[in-house]
C-alpha cells in the first residue's frame, strides 16, 4: 500500500512541472459533465462511489462489480442549440477484474460556409468524440484503482485531429460506506495528429489536463451527502485576461483580473449536497465559485455557478434530470437513464 501511495503522489508530483498550461488547449470538450447527475454535482466528482456507471468517465476507480451488465445512456441540451452526449456499458469478468466501453460525443450543429462577401456556398458540421476504454480492479476491501484509454477524433469543417489521453484514478471507501475519496489524474495525453500544418510542421496543442481530488460524506444519522471537489491541482492560477471592459481593450499590457487568495482557492472547489432518504431517490445541489466568478455578469442577478438535479429509479429503469445555470437565460439541460440488463432476465 505505500509504495502504490507514493507511486500516485511522484505521478502527480511530476505532472505539476510537465503539465503547467493545464486549462488551455484542445479537445475541451473532455470536460464536460457526462451525465445528469454529474452536472447537478456541479460538473465534477471522483469520489463518490455510489454504484453510478457514469461516474467511471470521471474517475476510472468507481467502477465497481454491482455495475456488471449495466448500460447508461445520456443526452443534453447545451447552449447555443448544442447537443452532447454519452453511452456506457460495463461488465466485471471473474470477481476483481471491472470494465466498461463508452462513449462521449458533441454535435455543434450545421454551419453556412460562405465566402468573405458573405456568399453561401455551402454548408459543414463541426463534432467531436472520444471513446472510453475502462479498467478498474480492487487492491484491498478499501481501494480500487483504474485507468482510462480516450482515443479521440475532432473534426471541424475540413480540419481534423486526432489524439489519445488517459485517466489513471484511484479511490478509498470506508468500511461503513459514510466516507469516501477519490484521486485521478485526468487527459494526459497528445495529439497525434493536429488540426493544420505550417511551414514549421504538425501544430500540437496540450490536452487539457487536471489533477482532481476529493471526498464524499454521509451523514449517519440523515438522509444528507455532502462532497467536496478540488480541481486544477495542477496549476493554482486561474485567472485570465480580460477584454471585455472598454478599458482592457485600450490597454494592450493588461494583466489578469486581480483575484485575492480565497477567492481562488475557492475558483478550484466544487461543493454539492445530496439528499438521499433512500437507494432509489436522490436530490442535488451544488456550486462551481470558478464557473460563477467567470460567468457573472455585473448589473444582472443571476444563479450562475448553481446546478440542481435529481434521480428516481421506476421500475427497472433510473432516470436522471440535471440543470445549470451558466448565465442570465442561458441554461442547460441534461437526461440520464440506465439500467440493469440483469433485470430483463426471466
Amino acid at each position: 500500500m505505500t509504495k502504490i501511495f507514493f507511486t500516485y503522489l511522484f505521478f502527480a508530483m511530476s505532472c505539476f512541472q510537465i503539465f503547467s498550461q493545464a486549462g488551455q488547449g484542445v479537445y475541451q470538450f473532455l470536460n464536460l459533465p457526462v451525465s445528469s447527475r454529474l452536472a447537478a454535482l456541479g460538473g465534477s466528482n471522483v469520489s463518490l462511489r455510489d454504484n453510478d456507471l457514469n461516474f467511471a468517465f470521471q474517475n476510472p476507480a468507481l467502477l465497481t462489480s454491482e455495475m456488471h451488465n449495466v448500460v447508461g445512456l445520456n443526452m443534453a441540451n447545451y447552449l447555443a442549440d448544442i447537443k452532447f452526449g454519452s453511452a456506457v456499458y460495463s461488465r466485471t469478468f471473474g470477481s476483481k477484474n471491472y470494465i466498461a466501453v463508452g462513449i462521449q460525443y458533441v454535435d455543434y450543429g450545421l454551419f453556412k460556409e460562405t465566402t468573405e462577401l458573405n456568399e453561401i456556398i455551402g454548408e459543414f458540421t463541426a463534432k467531436d468524440y472520444a471513446l472510453s476504454l475502462i479498467y478498474a480492479r480492487p487492491i484491498t476491501d478499501k481501494i480500487t484503482v483504474g485507468g482510462t484509454l480516450k482515443p479521440v477524433y475532432s473534426a471541424y469543417e475540413h480540419y481534423t485531429s486526432f489524439g489519445v489521453a488517459i485517466d489513471a484514478g484511484v479511490n478509498y471507501k470506508s468500511t461503513s460506506d459514510l466516507f469516501s475519496a477519490g484521486l485521478v489524474l485526468r487527459n494526459i495525453g497528445t495529439q497525434f495528429k493536429g488540426y493544420y500544418s505550417d511551414e514549421m510542421g504538425q501544430h500540437y496543442e496540450p490536452l487539457p489536463f487536471d489533477i482532481q481530488l476529493g471526498m464524499s460524506k454521509k451523514l449517519s444519522h440523515a438522509p444528507l451527502r455532502l462532497s467536496l471537489t478540488l480541481h486544477n491541482l495542477q496549476k493554482w492560477d486561474l485567472s485570465y485576461q480580460s477584454t471585455n471592459q472598454p478599458s482592457d481593450l485600450l490597454d494592450n499590457n493588461s494583466s489578469s483580473k486581480d483575484i485575492g487568495f480565497i477567492d481562488m482557492a475557492f475558483r478550484h472547489s466544487i461543493i454539492a449536497v445530496e439528499f438521499v432518504p433512500t437507494k432509489s431517490f436522490y436530490l442535488t445541489a451544488a456550486y462551481n465559485h470558478r464557473r460563477h466568478a467567470e460567468m457573472l455578469m455585473p448589473g444582472f442577478k443571476s444563479m450562475a455557478g448553481f446546478s440542481f438535479g435529481g434521480g428516481i429509479k421506476l421500475y427497472k429503469f433510473h432516470v436522471g434530470f440535471g440543470m445549470t445555470q451558466f448565465q442570465v437565460g442561458n441554461y442547460s439541460y441534461q437526461f440520464s437513464i440506465s439500467t440493469s440488463l440483469n433485470e430483463f432476465r426471466p
